[in-house]
């Protein structure tokens, strides 16, 4: 049956995306160390226009409580200060007119415990991501099953393998966000 087939390896591709995803996701959630991902959601209004700071800038990690963000353009500093001031990441931007500095704090327990529940609706976000793909899927497997393309013994397996699939996804999430837990956690 490759028809099924089909549907079951583009079930895993577009679950293995929602995985990378989400990872991608908490790369972005601020741990005690200076990471340039940080700064990845923040967009900069470049003459009239919202660009990705990582097009306008260098941004790295020199040590492991500063990130420095160098401009390609000089003019477009106050802007990207600006941008990183109104964001959510809390940090505070200090220029010298020609690069960013942003001292990464020491994060109190009290914030370790709110970016934990951050990251927790993240990995719940991946989950429901999984959850409908596995929906959609079924869906599929039945409308092929009511056409008369596919046996309904043939749906049942598929069926039970795309199970299968969803709680190994959901099981790898897990894992991604126990690791992330612990990094933030982590004194």
């Amino acid at each position: 049956m490759s028809i099924i087939d089909d549907f079951l390896k583009d079930a895993r591709e577009h679950m293995d995306k929602s995985v990378d995803a989400t990872r991608g996701k908490f790369g972005s959630v601020r741990t005690g160390r200076a990471s340039p991902a940080l700064l990845d959601r923040i967009n900069v209004d470049y003459y009239g226009a919202q660009t990705p700071l990582k097009q306008l800038a260098t941004v790295s990690a020199p040590e492991a409580r500063l990130l420095t963000v160098q401009p390609y353009d000089k003019s477009s500093i106050k802007a990207i200060e600006r941008s990183i001031l109104e964001s959510d990441v809390g940090l505070t931007p200090n220029n010298d007119g020609s690069i960013i500095r942003l001292q990464v704090p020491e994060l109190t327990e009290e914030r370790r415990r709110q970016l934990v529940k951050v990251v927790r609706g993240l990995a719940e976000e991946g989950k429901v991501a999984i959850r409908n793909i596995r929906r959609d899927t079924m869906h599929d497997l039945r409308e092929l099953r009511d056409a008369g393309e596919a046996g309904s013994d043939d749906e049942h397996r598929a069926e039970e393998a795309l199970q299968k699939l969803t709680d190994e996804k959901v099981k790898e999430l897990d894992a991604v966000l126990k690791a992330k837990e612990e990094e933030i956690l982590e004194v």
